[in-house]
């Protein structure tokens, strides 16, 4: 547990995680270290559903510590970058399932750190985009290439070109966030839902987000044939043989 980032383990192998870097949890020195540490912590704690939350009223992330970038020569620049992206990959490459309970904006760098999540849960008041046009940059830790996954070409241009804030409505509409619930219900949300996906199968879920993540690199038969060497290695699995037994004998399945 960090000063700006602390966890809490909410049973059934779901961790959650706070991010309480005042005034807007911009992602600074401070914040990244947090992250890490988490990520070490889950890691540890062989977490099977991480959710990440925030701490402070209208702000999930409000982005890159400009700030500080304001004050670096190009190396320390690039430095910043290679630390804040090695965080946000982490999490993308995670073991685990992982949800970002978005409340308020989540900006640039805030955005990019959501989307690397497994999964959002988005409150009603969120609001999302990808400003670095402003600043005469681009998104720096593959906003530019997770977004248009999301949302398509067309759409991700339009957000990043014109820097606009996309409300939660819209967010939900487009795909760039999977659930929409009320203002302030974002966390309880997120964790019924952690809850719900820590009952399953963990390497059927691991399947399921390989697969599908799959299909946005390979051709369509390499697809079909990765499909089916991952669903013929669960079959093989103790938990596959568990949940087909479960369902034969009309009994919730206990995986491992």
């Amino acid at each position: 547990m960090t000063d700006v980032v602390s966890w809490e383990d909410a049973g059934a192998g779901v961790l959650v995680a706070t991010m309480d870097s005042r005034p807007a949890n911009a992602l600074g020195a401070a914040i990244i270290d947090g992250l890490n540490a988490l990520l070490d912590e889950a890691a540890r704690r062989d977490t099977r559903v991480l959710v990440l939350t925030s701490a402070i009223p209208g702000f999930f992330v409000a982005g890159a510590d400009i700030k500080h970038m304001g004050t670096v020569d190009a190396a320390s620049f690039t430095e910043y970058g290679d630390r804040l992206r090695g965080a946000v990959e982490r999490l993308a490459a995670a073991d685990l399932i992982s949800i970002a309970a978005v409340e308020g904006v989540a900006l640039g760098g805030g955005l990019e750190l959501a989307m690397a999540a497994t999964m959002r849960v988005s409150g009603a008041d969120a609001r999302y985009g990808l400003p670095e046009v402003r600043l005469g940059l681009i998104p720096g830790a593959a906003g530019t290439q997770r977004l248009p996954r999301l949302v398509g070409r067309g759409r991700a241009i339009d957000i990043m070109a014109t820097a606009r804030q996309v409300p939660a409505d819209e967010a939900k509409a487009i795909g760039l966030v999977d659930r929409l619930v009320a203002a302030g219900e974002a966390s309880e949300a997120a964790l019924q839902l952690a809850t719900q996906l820590a009952a399953l199968s963990r390497p059927a879920l691991a399947a399921v987000v390989r697969t599908v993540d799959a299909a946005f690199d390979l051709a369509l038969d390499e697809g079909r044939r990765y499909e089916v060497e991952q669903i013929q290695e669960l079959f093989e699995t103790g938990e596959a043989r568990e949940g087909i037994t479960a369902f034969l004998e009309k009994r919730s399945p206990r995986f491992a």
